[in-house]
């Protein structure tokens, strides 16, 4: 399902290996064997997601100026 927005912001709810959940806004830069490679805007670093550990995507829509 992200796949599809590789190079595009989309914002996902996960949940964390502590089993809490998290809210994030990040650009998908890579899908491979079950993990997402993304830059995260609230931590301004990369970050890897597990796949099965994203509970929700959807893609983040431009401001109109």
């Amino acid at each position: 399902m992200i796949a599809k927005y590789i190079g595009r912001r989309v914002e996902i709810i996960y949940q964390g290996a502590d089993g809490r959940l998290s809210q994030r806004v990040v650009r998908v830069l890579g899908v491979r064997d079950g993990v997402v490679r993304a830059f995260c805007e609230a931590s301004g670093a990369p970050r890897t997601f597990r796949i099965d550990s994203i509970l929700a995507c959807v893609p983040v829509r431009r401001r109109s100026a």
